[in-house]
């Protein structure tokens, strides 16, 4: 299987774009589920948006501060982002989605294999190239909620394939936008230095009622990890 880092960035404009201007609901520890039916999103599509953006160790940030102070040019000089080692961080984060539908049908969407899905006919997820709406470089992947009761269960997960496992460096976000009511935001902000993958978030159907739980477990593998920890038991090769 190859690896693409975007798929057909001009694609997205044909789905709908959600509604981003109402309030946020945002999930946490203590507030981790979210009904779509109370929320009046059982219809068009859920588009499902990771962004993130570089942090650096808050000893650094200090350091850094008090260091421009002493020499006010290194104000307009760009921050330098370094793991634990000297070298410097290079983060590439990717969204992925394994689904298992109602008849029992079970997958998985991501870049990795070009396993883009289809958003009119099974699995009902899709995933796009297109980051007009985050950034840097992180997929959408869209549901088609007018058939939600094709679907069963969904994991949306965050992994790094082939670059530095660094999740702690970033500031990494989750945004659900349904077609209907407030979007839904996930922060993974959990220190986890040494993670491959994240599990983000589930959707469940449960007795035609989809509910969204926020999950934020960190693994140290990639998807075959996540498989074993939700049992959707599917088969895994190398990428």
């Amino acid at each position: 299987m190859g690896f693409f880092d975007g798929l057909w960035p001009g694609r997205a404009a044909q789905f709908d774009s959600g509604n981003s201007t109402s309030s946020a609901i945002v999930l946490s520890k203590r507030n981790a589920t979210v009904s779509l039916n109370k929320q009046g999103a059982l219809s068009g599509n859920l588009r499902v948006n990771l962004s993130w953006r570089m942090r650096t160790s808050d000893l650094e940030g200090r350091s850094r501060q008090s260091g421009r102070l002493l020499n006010p040019l290194k104000f307009f000089q760009p921050d330098v982002v370094q793991a634990h080692t000297q070298g410097m961080v290079n983060v590439d984060l990717d969204l992925g989605c394994m689904y298992e539908l109602m008849d029992g049908t079970k997958g998985v969407v991501q870049p990795l294999g070009n396993l883009i899905g289809d958003l009119n006919g099974p699995p009902y997820v899709r995933l796009s190239g297109d980051d007009r709406f985050g950034a840097p470089s992180g997929e959408t992947v869209y549901v088609n909620l007018d058939q939600c009761d094709q679907i069963k269960r969904l994991l949306f997960f965050v992994y790094i394939y082939d670059r530095t496992p660094a999740f702690d460096r970033t500031h990494a976000k989750v945004t659900l936008y349904p077609g209907n009511g407030p979007r839904i935001e996930i922060e993974l902000d959990e220190r986890a230095p040494q993670a491959r993958s994240c599990a983000v978030f589930t959707v469940e159907n449960v007795k035609g009622e989809l509910i969204v739980r926020r999950e934020v477990k960190f693994v140290y593998g990639f998807q075959s990890e996540l498989d074993r920890l939700y049992g959707y038991g599917m088969q895994w090769g190398r990428g």
